[in-house]
């Protein structure tokens, strides 16, 4: 049977509440991470983005978002395949008309929305960093947070179908999601394969032999003091996700830290032992790929496995991003200059398949392997064809990647009119090493 919605108590009320106000550390996590992971000459960009970001993706989930995702118990609209019932967008009325913002489980479902959409909306600003107009850039966003996320997020935690395929087919709980492995991080990193699929590599990125050139990012300090940052805003996601969207017990909120917080710290030590061996000496943007990887990893189970399992998943996790980062790049030439591909859309995908190895419900479990694999199927077949047509559309209708001469200066000056750091001197073109 799925989860139903829940009924929270006075603490799970207040408790909820805190867990999303914790969420913005993420955001400024991933915001510094994308921006030290980038060359100077275009970190005011990267920051002034990042709250464009936000703000768009807090409008427009506003406006239209939440109609489209809608909340267990509440009107959809239905198909019918085999005399069976399947919900595939909710039936809400935009500007959350009729929507009561009283503490109830429906009006915190509304602000979690606005802060993981803005959360999964930051995810490819990392791969389109360099070259991505700001107008473009909010445009896309726009995109992402009124159609592809509001859509998939109702099949998961708004009664859609995947969320119903245990009360429907047999198949477990239903496709189970506590905290958003898929929901978010996955659906975002796979709209920022599509961004970087569409505007191509960064100037100087690929010799003319098509072998990749090293373009390390500008500052190992914000990419650290990022990583520490999102993991409180990871505990808030988890738990907040684990009581809205999976039932949880409040008191399970200490056992979704301590996992959210050991996968991580797994993920980490794994990106730090692999470099260290493979490079002689461990990579410090590599590790912090995998750090966020492993809390990307963590969230879809995160309620339901001992801290042992969260180890191994984080361990898993922080493995895949080390080697995929490497397979992103030098394979299939593609530029993900902070690694967010790797990280979100590997991270979460991870995560939604762990559920199905290592998460423990109460009652019977059968078909819940089933559950996830439509889910990922659905991540392949619905989000990534999606993301990657209206961006491509949106790219028609208005360019996305800026011109040559922006790059060649910067997105901070060619945008801006000014640099993040006036009173030091910017790596300039002359930097790069051979060009395309």
């Amino acid at each position: 049977m799925p989860f139903p919605a829940p009924v929270l108590s006075d603490a799970g009320t207040v408790l909820c509440v805190i867990a999303i106000f914790l969420i913005p550390l993420a955001w400024a996590g991933l915001s510094l991470i994308n921006t030290g992971l980038g060359r100077s000459r275009s970190a005011s960009h990267s920051m002034l983005s990042s709250l464009c970001v936000i703000s768009v993706a807090a409008l427009v989930y506003f406006a239209f978002g939440f109609a489209w995702q809608g909340y267990p118990g509440i009107a959809g609209y239905h198909i019918t395949v085999a005399g069976k019932e399947w919900s595939w967008i909710a039936r809400q009325k935009f500007l959350l008309r009729g929507t009561v913002l009283n503490g109830s489980p429906v009006s915190l479902a509304v602000l979690f929305g606005m802060s993981s959409v803005g959360l999964a909306a930051l995810i490819p600003l990392g791969a389109g960093a360099e070259r991505w107009r700001l107008r473009a850039i909010c445009s896309s966003t726009a995109l992402l947070a009124g159609w592809t996320y509001p859509v998939f997020a109702h099949w998961v935690w708004g009664g859609g179908w995947l969320a119903q395929l245990g009360s429907t087919s047999g198949l477990g709980r239903g496709f189970v999601d506590a905290g958003g492995s898929s929901t978010i991080q996955a659906v975002g990193g796979l709209t920022a394969l599509s961004i970087a699929w569409i505007l191509g590599p960064r100037r100087g990125k690929y010799t003319l032999e098509g072998m990749p050139s090293a373009i390390p990012g500008h500052n190992s300090v914000l990419i650290l003091l990022g990583c520490m940052l999102a993991l409180v805003g990871w505990i808030g996601l988890n738990v907040a996700g684990s009581l809205l969207f999976a039932g949880a017990d409040p008191g399970l909120s200490v056992l979704v830290a301590v996992n959210t917080t050991l996968s991580g710290a797994a993920a980490a030590l794994m990106g730090v032992a692999i470099t260290g061996v493979r490079f002689g000496k461990p990579d410090a943007s590599l590790s912090a790929n995998s750090w966020i990887g492993g809390l990307v990893a963590s969230s879809a189970a995160c309620a339901f496995v001992v801290p042992a399992e969260a180890i191994v998943i984080g361990g898993i996790a922080g493995a895949l991003v080390t080697f995929s980062v490497e397979w992103f790049e030098l394979r299939l030439a593609i530029d993900d200059p902070s690694g967010a591909i790797s990280s979100h859309a590997v991270g979460g995908i991870w995560g939604v398949l762990s559920v199905g190895i290592f998460a423990n419900f109460a009652g019977a479990q059968a078909g819940q392997w089933l559950a996830q694999l439509a889910g990922l199927a659905s991540l392949i077949g619905f989000v990534l064809p999606t993301a990657y047509a209206l961006n491509w559309l949106l790219d028609r209708a208005y360019p996305q990647r800026i011109a040559s001469e922006g790059e060649r200066q910067g997105l901070d000056l060619y945008e801006l009119g000014s640099g993040a750091y006036p009173e030091f001197a910017t790596h300039s073109e002359e930097f790069s090493q051979r060009k395309m």
